[in-house]
This record gives structure tokens, sequence and C-alpha cells, in this order.
């Protein structure tokens, strides 16, 4: 009778410890699609404009209503780019209104153009004046997309601010290794062939020349992108906030050959967070979210037609960035 009671004891344990381990496993995969990292419900909600970016907008007098035009110079539309270097050369023109790109060396903000190699994330160009450098630049063809954009980075959305060209460098870059310094330098040519000793004089010169604003790539994943099909180009979130710019948080893109349902279109911007459940955006402007978790989180935006079909164009019209949240 004792063995028996003590087995009886056992399997009572056994099984309370299993079920446990069961609710466990259940309350994780409940929580998986909408956690952050590190773990944590998160529930979000769109709110209004945040009051200091109306501020910044009062402050910033008639800027806002500017209508920038932007012409891409340099890459010409199909230029064939010889080595891993791509210098990109702008000009700003149209109705300003004050508007010009420029980073304040106090703040670290500014005016800025939105400058996007294929569809990865973009670089912030602030210097007009001096070329912007897409460096280590791979084989093969490439697309170029930029607009200008405001100090909080919501994109300016008139007509003539948004180009795009595509062009094709050959010898490009290390996929492995960036092929520039930090102040665009070149290391290797795209023979890989040794690096030239530099002379007093040429030094000189580097240490006279500021500093290009410009980025390394690494090789992009999307395909040909049609121009004249409805297009939707990822802008924000990026990157990673801290402080009070942790929340809410913007999300805004830009829309080429097309229109949302709520302006007499037929698409609309579907959303999601950390694979949760989607939302929709019906107008083209930007929406703030509330109710971030610290972590790390992946942001999808996605064009899509009246029956939830995510409009193909070049793998461009879906796009997942992942953000980081510091509180």
């Amino acid at each position: 009778m004792r063995i028996t009671k003590l087995s009886l004891l056992s399997l009572s344990v056994f099984a309370f410890l299993t079920t446990g381990c069961q609710q466990a496993n259940e309350n994780a995969n409940t929580t998986a699609t909408t956690a952050a990292s590190p773990p944590g419900v998160q529930s979000l909600t769109v709110v209004s404009r945040p009051q200091k970016i109306e501020q910044m907008m009062k402050d910033r007098g008639e800027q806002d209503q500017a209508k920038p035009t932007l012409a891409i110079v340099s890459p010409a539309r199909n230029a064939t780019i010889n080595g891993p270097t791509v210098e990109v050369k702008l000009t700003l023109s149209g109705d300003l209104k004050g508007y010009m790109p420029h980073k304040d060396p106090t703040t670290g903000k500014g005016n800025h153009i939105h400058v996007i190699l294929d569809n990865q994330p973009y670089e912030a160009y602030y210097e007009l004046g001096q070329p912007f450098e897409l460096r280590n630049v791979s084989e093969g063809p490439h697309t170029l997309r930029v607009f200008p954009s405001r100090p909080w980075h919501e994109s300016y959305k008139n007509d003539g601010c948004f180009q795009m060209v595509p062009f094709v460098v050959k010898g490009g870059g290390d996929a492995t290794k960036p092929t520039t310094t930090k102040d665009g330098q070149t290391m290797a040519s795209p023979a890989k062939s040794p690096v030239a000793k530099s002379t007093p004089n040429s030094a000189a010169t580097a240490a006279a020349s500021p500093a290009r604003e410009g980025k390394d790539y690494a090789p992009s994943k999307a395909g040909d992108v049609d121009p004249t099909r409805p297009l939707l180009t990822y802008s924000r979130p990026k990157g990673e906030y801290k402080g009070e710019d942790s929340d809410p948080i913007m999300i805004d893109f830009w829309l080429s050959n097309t229109h949302l349902q709520g302006q007499g279109g037929d698409y609309r911007v579907r959303y999601s967070v950390d694979g949760g459940a989607p939302g929709f955006i019906d107008k083209w402007e930007p929406i703030w979210l509330t109710g971030w978790l610290a972590g790390k989180h992946t942001v999808k935006l996605e064009l899509i037609d009246k029956d939830g079909n995510v409009v193909e164009n070049g793998g461009y019209n879906s796009t997942t960035r992942e953000i980081t949240i510091t509180k």
C-alpha cells in the first residue's frame, strides 16, 4: 500500500510539472507575435502628431509649405559606373520657402535628402555642396531613389521632389569588406590591387578636403523595379530611438504611380509590428504609433490592392526593417 501511495504521488507531481510546462509554452506562443525583445505584450495606438513636432513646424515658418524639386545629376539614367564608388549629385529648386538641407552641428539634426540604394535603408544627405558617395556598391544593375525630408524625417510629398534612376556598376566592391575609409578615400581598386602609397602632397590634400557624406553598402536582394507601376518607398521608422524620441514613433513612406483608397484610389498601405495584427493606412500621410516597449522590433510596410494582395514590383512593395528602442 505504501508503494502505491508513493507511485500515485509521483504521478501527480509529474502531471503537475507537465501541465505547467505546457501552459508556459502556450503563453510564450501567445505573446511571440506581438512581443518586443525582451518579451512583453505590446499594444500600439495611432495618435496625433506630437506637440513637439507641431512646435518645430511653427518655428520653421513657411518651410513646411515648400514644394522642393530634386534632379539627379549623377549617376545619369542608365549610366555604367566603373568601380565600386558611385557619386550622387543632386540639384534642388522649386518653391523652397527657405528649405535647404543642412545639419545643425549643435543638435545633429536638420533638413536633408533621403538617399536609397535599391531597397536598402535610406541614408541622410545634408550638404548638397558635396557629392554623396555610395561606397562598395556591388557589380550589376541598381536603382537610386531620392526625396527631401524634414529634420524629424517626414518626407515632402509634392510633385517633382521624388526622383529615381537606374544605373549599372562594373567592377563592383567586395561583398564582404568595405572598399573605402570613412572619409571616402579609396582602399582598393575593383581588381583588388594594392593600395597606392601616399605622398606628402597627397596626404596634405586628403587632410584638407572635407569628409564626404556617404555609406558602405552590402549587396541588395531587391529585383528590377518598373518605374511606371505602383511603388511604395519605405522611409521610416529606421535605426535606433532613444529617450523622448522613442514614443510615439512615425511611420512614413513615399508613393509613386498610385492613390490610396481614402484619396480615390484602389490601394492601401498595410503595416505590422513584430508580426502582430496588421493596421491599414488609407491616406498618404504619416502616422504616429504609441505604446512601444524597449527592445528590438520589426516593422513591415506593404502596398496592397483591393483584394489584399501585395502589388508586385521587384520586391520593393513589401519591406521589413528592424528598429531598436531604448527607454
